[in-house]
């Protein structure tokens, strides 16, 4: 069953034009497509320590047929250390094409 796969890119200075069109075009050539929400970015809101902590991010989305974990966690991994993040969250989702 074909997968919905989403990363949630935290728009800080380290995810740069440069390096945002370098995901996209890694991924439009892995997967023959990407979308970005890059116009409206979300807003994460999330308790740390007692702290308020938030995010803007760009979501980007990606439809593929197969899961390859081992391929979206070495990526996952490669993102956060390009963006010096702690945590970048990518996850999937089993969809149906209606």
């Amino acid at each position: 069953m074909p997968h919905l796969v989403e990363i949630l890119l935290p728009l800080t200075k380290a995810l740069t034009r440069k390096r945002l069109e370098g995901i996209r075009a890694e991924l439009t050539d892995r997967f023959g497509g990407v979308t970005l929400h890059s116009n409206a970015p979300a807003e994460g809101l999330w308790i740390d320590n007692g702290n308020l902590e938030r995010d803007r991010v760009i979501v980007a989305e990606i439809m593929t047929d197969t899961l390859d974990r081992t391929w979206w966690a070495q990526f996952r991994q490669r993102l956060e250390n390009q963006l010096s993040e702690d945590e970048i969250v990518v996850r999937a989702t089993q969809i149906e094409r209606l």
